[in-house]
């Protein structure tokens, strides 16, 4: 019997990637990794907007198999010190997630209800992991994970860095194990991602069409919702 999992209903980068495969012998070099954590570094300080579709993908680690997907697109602000993401998830499942000001906001329009989830104390682990890979700088991932380079690979094309990151808080690891990341070398973002759970189930996220410093949509970080909309704060 497939399972499903309501975190990653309403969180990309929660806001939930491929089985880690066996990788060919390298020698990885600390400055291997000092090169793209340096390149995260450089891409965070001038970053401002990005946008991309994706393609999240959960699955069932019992079954070994795809237990849900949604498709649709993402959006990425920063605002002084925070980094506001917006997601739109193309029907049937149409919904609208964004997280601003600590907290995240999935509105559903067809069942007509809002979620509102108060960061409150963990704030800023709820941003690190909504905004990992999208103008994120390497210094800030290692106060919050042990990173390993883990050598290059191909993604869809793309040629990448592979880094696996295993959080440091044990509150942390209660939720993700580890979490995996593909980066392009040439611009500091992430064009996958696995975040991979304790019961062995994950989420593999792939995002195309990458553009960064264009002009977002206006109202894409308001939620417009009708006068019936049940609110539900958690």
């Amino acid at each position: 019997m497939k399972r499903s999992d309501s975190r990653w209903r309403f969180a990309p980068g929660l806001l939930l990637y491929a089985l880690v495969l066996a990788l060919p012998a390298f020698a990885a070099t600390d400055s291997d990794l000092e090169k793209v954590l340096a390149k995260m570094d450089e891409t965070a300080a001038k970053f401002r907007t990005a946008q991309a579709k994706f393609t999240w993908t959960t699955f069932n680690s019992v079954v070994n198999e795809e237990s849900g997907r949604q498709t649709g697109k993402i959006y990425f602000q920063r605002n002084g010190n925070e980094t506001e993401m917006a997601a739109i998830i193309d029907p049937p499942d149409a919904q609208q997630v964004v997280f601003s000001h600590g907290k995240i906001q999935s509105y559903k329009s067809r069942m007509g209800t809002l979620d509102v989830y108060d960061a409150g104390t963990h704030r800023e682990e709820f941003e690190t992991f909504l905004v990992i890979g999208f103008g994120s700088s390497g210094k800030d991932m290692l106060k919050s994970f042990d990173v390993n380079y883990a050598g290059e690979e191909k993604v869809d094309g793309v040629d990448t860095v592979k880094l696996e990151l295993v959080p440091k808080s044990d509150k942390v690891k209660q939720y993700f194990t580890k979490v995996i990341l593909w980066i392009n070398p040439q611009n500091g973002i992430s064009v996958q991602q696995q975040f991979l759970q304790p019961n062995g189930d994950y989420r593999l996220a792939k995002y195309s069409d990458i553009q960064l410093g264009q002009k977002n949509p206006g109202k894409v970080f308001q939620l417009k919702t009708s006068g019936n909309t049940k609110v539900v704060t958690h």
